[in-house]
C-alpha cells in the first residue's frame, strides 16, 4: 500500500517521497491515493489563502498565489495534458492524427492560447473568493477533482493501449479503486454542500455535467480516453468547481 501511494506522489506530484521500483506490483493501489495529492494541495491554499487576508494581501496577489500553488505541487503534469489536448481538438485530423498529435512533446499555438485563457480566469475566480465557506469548497474541489479523474480513469473507453494511464490502470485493483474513489467523491460532495449549500448545489451539479460532457467529447473526439484526456479533465474540474463556488457565493450576495 505505500509503495502504491509513493507511486502515486511520485508521478502526480513533486512531493519528495522515497522511490519505489517502476513496476504493477507497486501500482496497484496507486489511484486510490491520487486524491491524497489534491487534498495536500487544498492544505496549502487554504493556508495561503488566511496568511493572505491576515497580513493584509490584495484579491490579485491571492489569487495569482492560489493559482500557482497547484502547480509548483504537481510539476504541471495535468496542465501538460490540457495543452496536448489544446492542440489536439483544434486540429482538422482524424482520431489517429489527434493521437498523435498529443503525443508530440512540443506546444502548439492553440495551446499556449487556452493555457494563458486558463489562468486569466482561474486568478480572476481566485481574486473574488470572501469567505472561508467558499475556501473550503475549492480546497475540497481539488480532492473531488482527483477522485472523479481517477475514476473515470478505471472506468471509461480507453483510446489506446498503451501510455501512462494503462500503466495505473491495467495494473490497478479495480473493484477496490472505483469502491474507494466513489466513496471519496461522494464524502467530498457532502463537505462541499455542507460548507455552503447554494455554492455546493451548483458545484455539484456543474461538476455532473462536466463529467458528462467529458466522456461525450473524448469518445467522440478522440475514440477514448488518454492520460492527456485524464489531465484536461481534471484541469477543468478544477476550475468548474471553483466557478461554481464562486458564482454561488456571488448570488448570495445578491439575494442578501
Amino acid at each position: 500500500m505505500l509503495k502504491s501511494m509513493f507511486s502515486a506522489f511520485l508521478m502526480y506530484s513533486r512531493i519528495p517521497v522515497p522511490p519505489v521500483e517502476w513496476k504493477p506490483e507497486n501500482r496497484r493501489f496507486s489511484l486510490c491515493f491520487f486524491p491524497v495529492i489534491g487534498a495536500v494541495i487544498g492544505i496549502l491554499y487554504v493556508i495561503w489563502w488566511h496568511i493572505g487576508v491576515k497580513i493584509g494581501l490584495n484579491e490579485l496577489v491571492r489569487g495569482a498565489g492560489a493559482t500557482v500553488i497547484p502547480v509548483l505541487v504537481t510539476g504541471g503534469i495535468h496542465l501538460d495534458g490540457f495543452c496536448d489536448v489544446s492542440d489536439a481538438k483544434a486540429s482538422y485530423g482524424d482520431v489517429k492524427k489527434r493521437l498523435e498529435i498529443m503525443k508530440d512533446s512540443h506546444i502548439g499555438a492553440f495551446a499556449v492560447i487556452d493555457l494563458i485563457i486558463y489562468f486569466i480566469v482561474q486568478t480572476a475566480l481566485f481574486s473574488q473568493i470572501r469567505s472561508r465557506q467558499t475556501t473550503g469548497i475549492i480546497a475540497t474541489g481539488f480532492v473531488l477533482s482527483r477522485a472523479l479523474s481517477g475514476l473515470t480513469a478505471v472506468t471509461f473507453r480507453t483510446a489506446k493501449k498503451t501510455g501512462s494511464l494503462q500503466d495505473f490502470t491495467e495494473t490497478a485493483y479495480k473493484k477496490i479503486t472505483v469502491t474507494v474513489l466513489t466513496v471519496i467523491a461522494v464524502i467530498c460532495c457532502g463537505i462541499i454542500i455542507f460548507s455552503d449549500i447554494l455554492s455546493g448545489i451548483i458545484c455539484i451539479i456543474s461538476i455532473v455535467f462536466m463529467t458528462i460532457y467529458y466522456k461525450k467529447f473524448s469518445y467522440r473526439t478522440f475514440g477514448g480516453i488518454t492520460g492527456d484526456l485524464s489531465g484536461w479533465f481534471l484541469q477543468m474540474c478544477e476550475i468548474t468547481i471553483l466557478a461554481g463556488a464562486v458564482a454561488g457565493e456571488v448570488l448570495e450576495g445578491v439575494i442578501k
